[in-house]
């Protein structure tokens, strides 16, 4: 192995909706984490792993740190803030702004009692005007002593070439925590389970809140077919007004998601895939322990 190689783990954090996931996606170069215009898509702490000839970049993409309005809000704060204390590099994700609200600033408060270098990644640059960028790294520079500050688009690609390099510079130099084909940690049932919410998200788009889940009840190959995968899925909502929502008009919604969510999952699992989507209603799961504990949210594992 190459004596200067480097590895670390790095966290990606901010507010709900600045990009994270689709920062974390573009550099993995494929989908991992879910993305949405709704705030708080990334529920769990998502691990995926970045190898180069110079070194390994373990990224935890954490949910938005954002004020909590219920148990599964509580919990996703948590995942955020303990995933701080065990890293080797930060990067704060924010968007192109002058006005510095108090979530920013509880999150510059949280990082001044580490002693983690912190890269400050101002994304969505391809937004707004290139005197305003530099408007807004100023003003971001008066907050906390950043080691570096990166204006990029996640979305467009743009600047993103920076951040690797600048990551690596801040790590220990270490053997791989990973083999080099590795890309995430995350089982596969719970990818699937995330690429149907996404495709939900999508398709119900202001409709209903985001309080929704997904949980698969069964995937496997069809025996004797491996290039054909059965997928039982159930999508979990708060309020029976939600499911007739989600079914629509003589289940033209739920065809909708299903069909949204298979033309991705095929080319994920290189395989043909028959999909069957259920909905079930579980009042306020997301102030339930168990079933916030029962779709895959996992405090201890925090």
């Amino acid at each position: 192995m190459n004596e200067k190689f480097k590895s670390g783990f790095a966290a990606i954090i901010g507010r709900p909706n600045v990009g994270k996931s689709t920062l974390m996606n573009h550099l993995i170069g494929q989908k991992i984490a879910i993305t949405s215009k709704k705030p708080q898509t990334t529920r769990n702490r998502i691990q995926t792993v970045y190898t180069c000839e110079d070194g390994q970049i373990v990224f935890l993409d954490t949910p938005g740190i954002h004020k909590a309005k219920n148990k599964l809000g509580e919990y996703m704060v948590q995942v955020a803030e303990r995933t701080l204390k065990d890293v080797d590099v930060i990067l704060w994700l924010v968007e192109p702004t002058q006005f510095i609200g108090a979530g920013e600033r509880h999150i510059a408060e949280e990082l001044k009692g580490l002693s983690i270098p912190v890269l400050l990644i101002i994304n969505k640059v391809d937004t707004v005007e290139k005197e305003e960028i530099l408007k807004s790294i100023d003003t971001y520079r008066k907050l906390y002593d950043f080691e570096e500050i990166i204006p990029v688009s996640a979305l467009r690609g743009r600047n993103t070439e920076e951040i690797i390099p600048c990551i690596l510079k801040y790590l220990p130099y270490g053997p791989m925590f990973y083999d080099e084909d590795t890309v995430t940690d995350q089982p596969q049932r719970q990818i699937v389970a995330e690429i149907i919410r996404e495709k939900a998200l999508y398709a119900l788009d202001e409709e209903i809140p985001h309080g929704i889940a997904v949980a698969v009840d069964r995937m496997k190959p069809r025996p004797g077919k491996n290039t054909l995968i059965d997928i039982d899925a159930t999508i979990i909502c708060e309020k029976d007004s939600h499911k007739g929502i989600i079914i629509g008009k003589q289940g033209s919604m739920l065809k909708k998601i299903g069909s949204n969510a298979r033309f991705e999952l095929e080319k994920m699992l290189e395989a043909k895939v028959n999909l069957k989507l259920w909905v079930k209603v579980k009042k306020d799961w997301r102030d339930s322990d168990f079933l916030i504990k029962n779709f895959g949210y996992d405090k201890k594992e925090i």
